[in-house]
């Protein structure tokens, strides 16, 4: 590889962050059953030190997500908590995960029910989240709503509407500056006849009622099958509504894989448009890069690595497209030349160059090897199994 191709390497991957899940760390399963490992973290403690290996290791994941019935039960009291857990580990919080979809009282939605009691109780919740992000400086505030109905006509699906843009005003007006409000989307599962934010266009007008602080934030695994997420990605930039990703793959549905595993291309090209958009645009995107999987199989930290490696080789792909000549072959519609300089960016081994940027770094060469040669594993293993023996049904 050229100089100036490992210069463009090295500069990408200084630049990319990649945002850990506290409840990727966590025992987890399907709809069936949940798998436990006996080094799974059970405890706040054990994800950051979790995370904090990830990061050691591959020098890109400053940042922890939360989610706040998981890791912050106590709400705001928990606060001095996470503070001296970011302290110990260096691993600073990252956007703050509401949970408004796992009580009871949610059997039929939370912003979206029916019920004004109930729909001021997810409203709540969502600003008490907005509380304990702007407390632990950590701006990103990132629902996910289940809302939706299983049956034709069990739901009025335009009330839900407008329950939605009533509420996400309401909270988006306690919103400090530099808070933003990142909306989901998802079009099925948990529920199937139809959900209230099915699509980005639906997140795109809610999260623009909603006011200038709110985004939209794209889940490479929920879409329906051959979707062109990038074309997404690329309407979403050019409306200036691009807020972050959850990333991971899939084959079915949202299958919650690690990244790269079934399509790197799509990865790749969802890059791809994000650097033209910096290069057209002479500007850094604005954009939250979070990891959202289920590692029900693999190993916890080893999956996390994993995904991290291959963000970082996909990342530094997309950052050797030569955006000069292939804009110019856009313009005069040559398909072959253009395709080609998009291929050949992807073809690229950027390992060696990656390797290299590591050494650079003071970070191992190969992270997946060095924690294993590590002992970490095997320490928290001993530590965690007896625990993980006795964990419950809850997902984490």
């Amino acid at each position: 590889m050229k100089d100036r191709a490992v210069e463009l390497v090295w500069k990408a991957l200084d630049k990319l962050n990649v945002e850990l899940p506290s409840w990727g760390f966590a025992n987890t399963g399907t709809r069936f059953g949940k798998f436990i490992q006996p080094a799974a973290a059970t405890t706040i403690e054990e994800k950051f030190s979790d995370a904090a290996q990830v990061h050691a290791l591959t020098g890109a994941c400053p940042t922890l997500a939360l989610h706040v019935q998981w890791d912050l039960p106590n709400g705001l009291k928990d606060v001095p908590k996470v503070e001296e857990l970011s302290s110990q580990f260096s691993i600073r919080p990252g956007s703050i995960n509401p949970n408004i979809f796992q009580n009871q009282e949610y059997k039929y939605g939370s912003i979206g029910n029916p019920d004004p009691a109930i729909r001021q109780m997810a409203i709540r919740h969502i600003l008490d989240c907005v509380e304990i992000s702007e407390a632990l400086g950590a701006p990103d505030i990132s629902p996910w709503f289940a809302d939706g109905s299983n049956y034709p006509g069990t739901q009025n699906i335009r009330k839900r509407i407008g329950y939605f843009e009533e509420g996400l005003r309401e909270i988006h007006a306690v919103l400090k500056p530099g808070q933003r409000l990142l909306l989901e989307y998802k079009p099925f599962e948990p529920a199937f006849y139809h959900t209230d934010i099915a699509d980005w266009g639906m997140a795109l007008l809610l999260a623009r009622g909603a006011g200038p602080q709110a985004r939209v934030l794209v889940d490479t695994g929920h879409h329906y099958q051959a979707q062109n997420i990038e074309q997404i990605v690329a309407w979403l930039l050019h409306q200036n509504m691009m807020g972050g990703f959850h990333f991971n793959d899939r084959r079915y549905a949202d299958d919650d894989l690690t990244l790269g595993s079934i399509d790197p291309y799509q990865i790749f090209r969802i890059f791809h448009e994000i650097r033209m958009f910096e290069w057209e645009t002479q500007t850094t995107a604005d954009i939250a890069y979070m990891i959202d999987q289920s590692h029900n199989l693999k190993g916890k930290i080893e999956a996390m690595i994993q995904t991290v490696c291959t963000a970082q080789e996909l990342y530094a792909r997309a950052a050797l497209v030569d955006y000069g000549r292939l804009a110019k072959l856009q313009q005069e519609c040559s398909l072959v030349d253009a395709e080609e300089t998009l291929r050949g960016a992807f073809w690229q081994d950027v390992r060696p160059a990656i390797q290299e940027w590591r050494k650079s770094r003071n970070l191992p060469a190969d992270p997946l090897q060095a924690f294993r040669a590590g002992g970490y594993l095997e320490r928290i293993t001993g530590e965690r199994s007896e625990k993980n023996r006795n964990a419950t049904a809850t997902y984490a």
